[in-house]
């Protein structure tokens, strides 16, 4: 991918804690002042706002020094297990997100027991014996909610008492103590029981309720209505009153005399007009002097007033009243009837705002704080009851876009909602599996109370962002918490723990290779399958996705393991000629070591020395050329796929994968055409090729065969513009697999198979079809 057309990236020597700490947080509070300033919608305005005075934030703090860009500890007076407010891009605020003004429980808490409202009196209420008892009651029971990692630091406290810890204990406080006059260290008490780790949800039944309760009625709809209902029959009384003057023989309007009250009506109906005017606003048509009706409208106000209409003006009226006959018959006619019928039946239908009323009538009558395990009652036809109650006709359907905001509500085992298309993506998928993780990598903990707590601690802490980090710095892991750690001795692993550990990694690993084929990892789902290895005492070098604008142009030496972990499952493969790489080559510069933790400097700076050959990239530094980098680490090192394939066991169907891969490359291409920035959805299009090529290499060789033909037959069926794009990718995936190579360029030497890639410091070839 070549940024320099799409980002503006300059060539500069490398980001330094002072550039990424100034130039990024310039651009966003410029985009926030912005939406802040003229967005249309009130609530936009308003969420812009608190990121203009967050990144002002973001700024002051780099200014006068009381941030760090690029460290693990960005806050100068938070020592690095405080959880920092951490906004796009990874910047730290300055504020920690356990503190802040107190909340409703706190509050709550403080009256009944009768000190300040205040945290500092709060902590201290809570390490007196009445303190302990209610939080050791809440740990017997465990219905408490930790949802930033510092609100279990009191449980632990609490728990390590109970356990006659009572040193461990007090070092504990003493950790706590400077920062109780600020921080939440204690929980939120529920009347819920801990969620079930086996079922997962994309929303609560309380989050699906407000996003539904948000919708809103849209203009064009209810101002469609109002023109059914009230400007339509309008319009009828309008001509039906005009066509009484008309000659039956000739005509045309005005050649005969009508009834004495004609003019009486006439008056009466403008006068309808104006009060039906002031109180439906929403259509504007009939307000267009150029329209029929208001042509009716004008022509009757002079009429009545004793004006006569000129040549003109009668040539007007005569036009319009032959126009609405001819379009819809005369007012009162069977056809024109029929009509008038249809679009009443039509204006009675309920909007999706009316039924979104409905069903955040039914949520409202369930736990809010969790899922729901059937969704299908919550989207069944409007109920008699229901109609009494809204004035929504019984029998009316909940429309399917309101019932995929209910299904994110559906509580069920992870692949089930996959399946069910409730997780779009790996990225959510990544969301959803901490509870998973959570409930496994505590077993290892024999005592129950204490299990469910880092259960807990563990889903807290899997909601902590990630920080903007230089200089190969690695996020702060959980272990560093000083509450987990002060438990740290209790934390027993053993067999079953592992096995356990080793079945969920393996289920999970299978679950985002089969649910997202095309799909690389994300780093938070990443930092799951790492979190399960060290339960199942696995070694697996797991490997991010590193940001090309911040990155430094140094690899840490996991990413050597990983690719010599891939050459081992690779070697001689379809995916090492596609890509040439010497995976012996690779293997031999660390003498055949598998543990990346022992490798010298040397080897790992090859590594990246290799990377930047391979990319032909010489010196200098842009956006492009760290993304050209960092593709080719994918490349060497599958980004993972050869870990899942190797050491956590998954076995899905790779024919399958490479099939669906393929699908995705033909949905990624046909969106470059006409595409004025295509380079990011060519990018998007090589990785999902990349995991097609290794999907192909772990199939047997005659299946590998018959899904190489399939891909040909696929291509035939797309878009001629989609097929030509391809055509040389197919070719070259042939030739490589009957025995051909590519270039040192990418290409056949015949140049009818081209290597696809997705960075580049150039144009791609893609783009140009």
């Amino acid at each position: 991918m070549n940024d320099n057309d799409e980002q503006g990236a300059e060539q500069r020597q490398g980001p330094t804690p002072e550039s990424a700490g100034h130039g990024y947080p310039d651009r966003q509070l410029a985009q926030a002042l912005r939406t802040a300033a003229s967005h249309e919608d009130a609530d936009a305005r308003r969420r812009a706002e608190q990121r203009v005075v967050r990144w002002r934030e973001v700024l002051r703090g780099v200014t006068t020094g009381s941030l760090r860009v690029g460290s693990r500890t960005p806050v100068a007076e938070f020592p690095v297990w405080v959880t920092p407010e951490v906004i796009r891009g990874g910047f730290a605020t300055g504020r920690a997100s356990a503190a802040g003004p107190l909340l409703a429980h706190e509050k709550a808490t403080a009256r009944r027991v009768g000190v300040p409202a205040d945290r500092r009196a709060l902590f201290e209420y809570h390490l007196t014996d009445a303190g302990l008892a209610e939080l050791t009651e809440l740990l017997a029971h465990g219905r408490y909610e930790v949802t930033v990692p510092e609100e279990a630091a009191l449980l632990v406290v609490a728990w390590l008492a109970w356990a006659g810890e009572r040193g461990r204990a007090l070092e504990l406080i003493d950790t706590l103590d400077p920062f109780a006059d600020r921080l939440r260290f204690a929980p939120q008490p529920t009347s819920a029981p801990p969620p079930d780790p086996t079922m997962a949800h994309r929303r609560t039944v309380g989050e699906a309720r407000a996003d539904l309760a948000k919708r809103r009625p849209k203009p064009a709809i209810e101002a469609m209505r109002e023109a059914l209902t009230v400007w339509n029959p309008f319009a009828d009384e309008l001509l039906a009153l005009w066509l009484e003057t008309v000659d039956d023989e000739s005509g045309r309007v005005l050649s005969r005399v009508p009834d004495p009250d004609w003019q009486p009506r006439g008056r009466k109906l403008l006068t309808r007009y104006r009060a039906l005017a002031a109180k439906h606003r929403l259509c504007g048509k009939h307000r267009k002097p150029k329209e029929n009706s208001a042509i009716l409208r004008a022509a009757l106000a002079d009429t009545v007033a004793g004006r006569s209409l000129n040549a003109r003006r009668l040539g007007l009226l005569q036009y319009a009243v032959d126009s609405m006959v001819r379009r819809r018959g005369v007012p009162d006619s069977p056809a024109h009837a029929e009509l008038r019928g249809r679009q009443a039946d039509i204006a009675k239908l309920p909007t999706h705002h009316e039924l979104a009323r409905v069903v955040v009538r039914r949520l409202a009558e369930l736990p809010q704080d969790t899922g729901v395990a059937d969704t299908d009652t919550l989207v069944a036809p409007v109920t008699a009851a229901e109609q009494e109650r809204t004035g929504v006709a019984e029998g009316a359907e909940i429309p399917p876009a309101i019932g995929q905001l209910v299904e994110r509500a559906l509580s069920a085992p992870v692949g089930t909602l996959i399946e069910r298309g409730i997780v779009p993506s790996a990225e959510v998928l990544a969301e959803l599996v901490p509870q998973l993780v959570a409930s496994t990598t505590a077993q290892a903990y024999p005592e129950a109370s204490l299990r469910a707590l880092m259960t807990a601690q563990h889903r807290a802490f899997r909601n902590r962002r990630s920080l903007l980090l230089l200089n190969l710095e690695h996020q702060v892991r959980i272990a560093e918490l000083p509450w987990v750690a002060a438990v740290s001795g209790y934390h027993e692993g053993g067999t079953q723990a592992r096995e356990n550990a080793r079945t969920a990694l393996t289920h999970l690993g299978e679950l985002a290779l089969t649910g997202f084929p095309a799909t690389i990892l994300p780093n938070p789902l990443i930092s799951e399958l790492s979190e399960l290895t060290a339960g199942a005492e696995l070694r697996v070098p797991w490997v991010e996705e590193l940001a090309a604008d911040i990155f430094m142009g140094r690899f840490s030496p996991k990413f050597l393991g990983a690719a010599v972990l891939a050459g081992r499952l690779l070697e001689g493969s379809l995916y090492e000629r596609y890509f040439d790489i010497d995976y012996a080559g690779i293997a031999e510069s660390v003498g055949g070591e598998t543990d990346w933790r022992e490798y010298d400097p040397a080897p790992v700076a090859r590594f990246g020395a290799l990377c930047r050959a391979r990319g032909g990239v010489d010196t200098g530094w842009s956006v492009a050329a760290n993304g050209v980098v960092l593709e080719q680490s994918q490349i060497l090192t599958t980004h993972n796929l050869a870990a899942l394939a190797g050491p956590v066991g998954a076995e899905p169907n790779w024919a399958d994968l490479a099939r669906r891969s393929f699908t995705a490359v033909c949905r990624l291409t046909a969106r470059v055409q006409g595409h004025p920035r295509p380079l990011s959805t060519i990018k998007d299009a090589a990785y999902a090729w990349r995991q097609l090529v290794f999907h192909l290499s772990m199939c047997a060789e005659a299946e590998r065969d018959g899904v190489i033909s399939w891909l040909y037959e696929e291509a035939y069926r797309q878009p001629t513009h989609v097929a030509r794009r391809l055509a040389p990718v197919l070719y070259g995936l042939h030739a490589v697999a009957t025995g051909g190579r590519f270039n040192a360029r990418g290409t056949l030497e015949n140049k009818a198979g081209r290597r696809l890639v997705g960075w580049t410091t150039n144009g791609h070839w893609l783009s140009a079809g």
